[in-house]
């Protein structure tokens, strides 16, 4: 009878997993690139073959190794280096030019890396079941499995070629595989749960917070030890830490080759840990650059931990219709009230409820379930990137096992509580199916569903680039009409390559990297708009936005909920202007100051009070030694920074000031 059982269990578990690999599947193979694959892909193929781990050093090697295995035997054409260009910029481009020259609008690369990733989350899905089956049941278990299979939020970064899923995996097991170790001491389990650790170092920079999740078990361990075994307790889980620790490392330095330097000999990086590393707070830089004397890290991992930081300091976030400078602290609870299935949301009501009622009896396994949510959920308050659910996925892993526990706990008590479980249940199932394949715009119905998340959040929460196939397929359907288009992943991602004709409109990064065209101040046909431009997603203050001049105006149409079509006669002077400044700066970047400086008045009498257009033009009247124009377009630029918001002020003031002392003191 057991064994008939296990069976079934088994059965129920694997076709799970098939679901959840056709459901991620289907759904990539209809989203074009979103905004950092062509950079994993990329860089993944150049660790392989070249062993250069310096042109994405943002995220560790594991999950950009194994998406790229599919690909490794196919002769592929590689860009040369982009010498002197910022590693970002170099494995963004070439990773743009690299996927365009072999797969064009074809995607057969691009599915197999996808496909290969996809692996990520059935181990996470696979986790999941296990921790949740041995600390609260097989019935636990599957619905927990259920749970993770049909979340929107999982499913939608399941099969991308991105970290967060694999981070979430690793995190998963390395907390099971530690608590294995807890409860029956061996050396082979001693093994895994460092090995766990090791590819969870390996998968994002994020895998370090296991540090502090052990840590917190380790002492409640200890604190919950009879009186005469807790120095023997706690002198066994140290140990057992600083194992787990070495030994993590190591694996971690096997996905380096074992080699500290970020890029192979003869290859140019263009930072370095210190000077990377100076704009930190001194503690924080000190600590690093003794790690990095030391050789304790590889190059490139330290660098991605500085850039983690540095990135966050002062990452714009757009939250409910409203424009911020830097992260909030309430960004991601809101997150969570928008982007979880009311389904699953009541499932945790309720198991917490079972928890507070003492019906939820298992003490250790609740704390090896909640402890690391807990712990991962503050961090990400405290951080200051707040661009996606997609960063809270470990959290999510963890309370989807709490509420399995919960749900089979009270659904055990009365027909009724099983009743109401399994209506939970189901309709977390029906909600994500209704919006599938379009779970990277998912909000639950309390909030206005899919169509209105893009008034609510931006970025991984509705607009990641993902819509290009049915861009091309708007355009088909409009062949003769003329239309322009701004698209957040623009120019790291190309919308050419998928034969879209529309005109380039200014976005954020195509001031530093170009890619976009000089616009008429007055325009006519259909504008397209991605969610994350309309909102102004990356701008510090909504005053900056170029679109905000649309955000009044109804779509005519929306396309996969995170692209609005404008249709008709549209004055856009800032936009011209904008695309001129734009224009401009990289003419100035490219040695032409007097080409630059044309433009730049162009775009001040365009629009003579953007913030953009007046300082352009006291750049380019600098370069030519104009300092007279220079001054007095700076000193503009400065006035219209001061009536920023104060948060914003921050981003544009001392750079201002810092031209106008130096103009003053003739240098």
């Amino acid at each position: 009878m057991i064994n008939h059982r296990r069976k079934r269990v088994w059965l129920a578990t694997l076709f799970l997993l098939i679901v959840q690999a056709t459901l991620a599947l289907t759904m990539v193979h209809r989203e074009s690139l979103t905004f950092d694959e062509d950079d994993h892909m990329f860089s993944g193929y150049m660790m392989w073959k070249a062993a250069d781990y310096g042109l994405n050093p943002e995220h560790p090697p594991l999950v950009k190794l194994v998406a790229t295995v599919p690909i490794l035997w196919d002769h592929l054409w590689v860009p040369p280096p982009l010498h002197h260009r910022f590693f970002k910029e170099e494995a963004y481009l070439n990773g743009r030019d690299w996927l365009a020259r072999n797969d064009g609008d074809r995607q057969h690369l691009v599915f197999e890396m996808r496909a290969s990733a996809e692996l990520f989350a059935l181990g996470l899905c696979l986790f999941v079941f296990l921790a949740a089956r041995e600390w609260f049941g097989d019935t636990a278990g599957l619905v927990a499995l259920a749970l993770v299979v049909f979340d929107p939020n999982v499913l939608a970064h399941s099969a991308l070629v991105t970290t967060d899923i694999g981070v979430s995996c690793f995190f998963v097991a390395a907390i099971w595989t530690f608590y294995r170790y807890v409860t029956r001491p061996t050396i082979v389990r001693l093994l895994l749960a460092s090995v766990a650790t090791g590819l969870l170092l390996a998968s994002k920079h994020s895998g370090i917070l296991i540090g502090p999740m052990f840590i917190s078990l380790i002492a409640w361990e200890v604190l919950m030890a009879p009186s005469t075994e807790r120095k023997r307790t706690a002198l066994r889980l140290t140990s057992a830490l600083i194992a787990i620790t070495i030994l993590s490392v190591l694996v971690l330095w096997s996905f380096y080759g074992f080699r500290y330097a970020a890029r192979p000999a003869g290859m140019e990086f263009s930072t370095s840990v210190a000077g990377y590393a100076a704009r930190l707070p001194h503690f924080e830089s000190t600590t690093v650059l003794a790690i990095s004397r030391l050789r304790l890290l590889p190059e490139s991992y330290l660098i991605g931990l500085i850039d983690v930081k540095r990135m966050s300091v002062a990452y714009p976030t757009f939250l409910l219709g409203k424009n911020y400078s830097h992260g909030q602290w309430y960004y991601f609870p809101f997150v969570i009230l928008i982007k979880t299935t009311l389904g699953l949301l009541g499932l945790l009501v309720l198991a917490t409820f079972a928890t507070v009622t003492g019906n939820l009896l298992k003490r250790r396994e609740l704390i090896y379930t909640v402890v690391p949510a807990l712990i991962y959920l503050a961090v990400a308050m405290m951080a200051g990137m707040n661009i996606g659910a997609r960063h809270l996925l470990p959290m999510y892993a963890f309370a989807i096992i709490f509420a399995a526990a919960g749900t089979v706990t009270l659904a055990g008590r009365s027909p009724r509580w099983a009743i109401l479980c399994s209506a939970l249940l189901v309709a977390h199932i029906v909600s994500s199916l209704i919006v599938f394949p379009n779970d990277i715009a998912y909000a639950n119905e309390a909030w206005g569903g899919p169509r209105n998340v893009h008034n609510l959040l931006s970025d991984a929460n509705v607009d990641w680039g993902q819509q290009l196939f049915q861009v091309k397929q708007w355009q088909d359907r409009h062949p003769d009409q003329e239309c322009w288009f701004a698209y957040f992943a623009r120019p790291e991602i190309d919308p050419r390559v998928y034969g879209i004709r529309c005109h380039a409109l200014p976005t954020d990064d195509t001031q530093w990297l170009g890619g976009a065209e000089l616009i008429a101040p007055r325009i006519q046909g259909a504008v397209l708009i991605s969610a994350s431009d309309l909102s102004g997603s990356e701008w510090p203050s909504a005053q900056v936005n170029p679109y905000r001049s649309f955000q009044p105006l109804h779509p005519d149409q929306t396309i996969d909920d995170s692209v609005f079509v404008y249709q008709g006669t549209f004055e856009v002077p800032e936009l011209a202007a904008v695309s001129r400044a734009q224009q401009s700066l990289l003419l100035l970047i490219a040695k032409q100051p007097e080409a630059a400086l044309l433009l730049a008045r162009q775009a001040v009498a365009l629009a003579p009070d953007n913030l953009f257009s007046e300082t352009v033009l006291g750049d380019a009247a600098s370069a030519v030694g104009d300092k007279q124009t220079a001054k007095a377009a700076w000193q503009a630029a400065l006035q219209i920074a001061q009536r920023l918001e104060p948060g914003a002020q921050a981003s544009y003031i001392p750079g201002l000031e810092a031209n106008l002392k130096r103009l003053s003191a003739g240098r």
